[in-house]
């Protein structure tokens, strides 16, 4: 979830790249290099045009006039992405790049210790750089995100720009166009400078501002007012693979206005002049979840309007996403505030960023009526299972330490996630938060909670846009601002690994439970993704729609008999394997205390594996505690 603003001019000087020794007479050693960063703007204005009509091949084709003065220079292609917390952009899908000044070619070369860095040495005289190249999108997920198809496209301008080392990205100015299928209309949170039949033209903006505003454009597309004319505008843009898929009941449409509504009362501020949700129902474009600062990239399913059921509800996706405008934007850790897309972040401040914005997610999509209060529990539920029974990695690697993930695995799959971890800085996150919360109602008795940490730690300042960081000590100063109590003791202890992360659960007045049957909001999970077997909690494995063996629980009882991700089932006790037969055996293998008997395809081997469990279905749940106060309804009350 990148942050980024719009496209400026400008190169300057590298400097020349340190050496390090272990002694005097020791050879230097090679580094990347390290580049200035002024914030005095850069001179002129950097012209960016994107044509992004042939959607067959799905190519994006860049031309970019850059002012210059002769002599070396460099450019940078994004790299470190805000809201990805890591260094992975796609400069491997960047081709073709071309340089030219005064009508003659130049010659480039990468730096080989910095391969997002373009070297160029312009000529005498010259006052103009011209660059093209294209920027090669996924045709198949395997490469990556797909981000054209027939019927709508997702630009992010930091996948379509190189910028000037040397130089803030706020410092550097952008005039953004693109060039649309035939047709098509577009969203995007720049503002609109002119239209030209589909060539669309934005007003002049920084490089910060320009990447943090990504643009979604389609065939079928629909626009739905969720402001009321109260406050900012808020718009949620749609665009669909199909048109039929763009209807909505009204009173669907009634519970995101809702959304937007208890997300200002949550912090009676907002940092925006507009705000505009970019909204993918597709089959075919890769779904997504990113954060800006007037918007935010949102991709699921096509049956998000039409499919919708109250009972059930709707995803949290908008309203996460929607609170990063607050929490990840406005406000966000200092060592992820940095001056260029290039320079290097720290994530250490993550359960804050993700972990606190994953609570509110879930809390205001239920306080806004997207989802029921029982939905939004069975889907607590299913986090604070995961903490208690499916997280042995919690015994060798802290929380804290996941907010390092992105830059250890780039959100790469890992084969035992429960005993690897992943970014667990989110639900993690969400566990603590939860305690915090119920931890304030009951010292205050109940005249404090963390709605009042919300507004003033994210809402003061009301429509201001500058970034305003913060550290640890502002958190903890905070909270003791509110309640008095060692807040910093209490944090450290649940990120440093020294207390379970569950407490929150009972803190709010319910204790988890397993039961033999799925709660309601694991059953819709399920059937939206196309089924599978959910064992987790039991045998400790789940399998795929596609009848793979998915997730493994470390230590768990197939963990031990041998099982692994990717085995294919293919019988239990003889008889052909389906989900409903491995369910029947392990009911009866409650009764009858026999291993369950499961034969496996292992690549080309086959093999069979006796299961020795025999507990029955177990799915979380939960229940309240009998004498406790309800903190967890009170969280979840729509705020009047």
């Amino acid at each position: 979830m990148p942050r980024h603003t719009l496209l400026a001019l400008a190169l300057t000087l590298a400097l020349p790249a340190l050496a390090v020794s272990s002694s005097s007479d020791a050879q230097t050693s090679p580094q990347a290099p390290v580049y200035a960063t002024s914030t005095t703007p850069y001179p002129g204005t950097i012209a960016l045009e994107v044509d992004a009509t042939n959607l067959s091949q799905r190519v994006f084709t860049v031309k970019q006039r850059i002012p210059v003065s002769s002599g070396p220079v460099t450019l940078l292609f994004p790299k470190w992405l805000p809201g990805n917390h890591a260094d992975y952009g796609r400069v491997d899908k960047v081709a073709g790049i071309e340089f030219s000044a005064n009508g003659q070619k130049l010659t480039w070369t990468r730096d080989p210790l910095d391969v997002y860095a373009f070297k160029v040495d312009v000529p005498q005289g010259a006052t103009q750089m011209d660059v093209a190249f294209q920027f090669i999108s996924p045709t198949d997920r395997e490469q990556g995100r797909v981000v054209m198809t027939p019927n709508m496209l997702n630009l992010q301008w930091n996948t379509v720009a190189l910028y000037p080392a040397g130089y803030a990205a706020s410092a550097i100015t952008f005039a953004p166009s693109v060039k649309l299928p035939a047709g098509w209309q577009a969203a995007t949170a720049l503002e609109l400078q002119g239209r030209a039949g589909d060539v669309v033209t934005y007003k002049p903006v920084d490089f910060d501002t320009l990447v943090d505003s990504p643009m979604f454009a389609g065939k079928y597309f629909k626009t739905i007012d969720l402001s009321n004319g109260v406050g900012k505008p808020v718009r949620l843009n749609v665009v669909a693979d199909d048109a039929k898929y763009l209807e909505a009941k009204p009173d669907h449409i009634e519970a995101h206005r809702r959304l937007v509504q208890q997300m200002r009362k949550l912090y009676g501020a907002e940092h925006y002049d507009h705000y505009d949700f970019l909204f993918s129902l597709s089959g075919q474009m890769s779904g997504i979840g990113l954060e800006h600062h007037r918007s935010s990239e949102n991709g699921v399913g096509v049956k998000y309007f039409t499919g919708w059921d109250p009972k059930t509800g709707s995803s949290d996706l908008l309203a996460h996403e929607y609170n990063h405008s607050w929490d990840g934007k406005y406000r966000r850790g200092a060592d992820l505030t940095t001056p260029t897309f290039n320079t290097p972040m720290q994530g250490s401040l993550l359960w804050v960023y993700e972990g606190q914005t994953q609570y509110w997610g879930n809390v205001i999509t239920a306080r806004a009526g997207l989802r029921t209060f029982e939905t939004s529990k069975d889907a607590l539920a299913l986090v604070a299972a995961s903490y208690s029974e499916n997280r042995a990695g919690l015994s060798w690697r802290a929380l804290q330490d996941t907010t390092n993930d992105p830059i250890i695995a780039k959100r790469t799959s890992k084969a035992y996630r429960s005993w690897q971890l992943s970014e667990d800085y989110y639900s993690g996150g969400q566990m603590i938060w939860l305690e915090v919360d119920a931890r304030l109602r009951e010292k205050s008795n109940n005249k404090v909670s963390l709605d009042d940490f919300a507004k003033k730690f994210f809402g003061m300042n009301d429509g201001d846009f500058k970034v305003n960081p913060y550290t640890f000590e502002d958190v903890a100063a905070t909270l003791n601002g509110l309640v008095a109590d060692d807040w910093g003791k209490f944090l450290r202890d649940r990120l440093d690994g020294k207390v379970p992360l569950t407490g929150g659960i009972e803190a709010a007045g319910w204790k988890l439970v397993f039961k033999d049957k799925p709660n309601a909001y694991a059953k819709a999970a399920a059937s939206e993704f196309g089924g599978g077997g959910d064992f987790l909690y039991s045998l400790g494995m789940t399998v795929g729609r596609d009848g793979t063996i998915g997730d493994v629980r470390w230590d768990s009882p197939a963990f031990k008999a041998g099982i692994g991700p990717g085995m294919t089932p293919m019988a239990v006790n003889g008889k052909a394997y389906s989900t409903e037969v491995l369910e029947d055996a392990v009911k009866a293998a409650k009764t009858d205390k026999k291993p369950i008997e499961l034969l496996v395809k292992e690549f080309d081997l086959f093999r069979t594996i006796q299961l020795p469990y025999y507990d029955g279905l177990r799915y979380p749940h939960l229940e309240r505690i009998e004498g406790k106060p309800d903190r967890l309804s009170a969280i979840y009350a729509p705020k009047k």
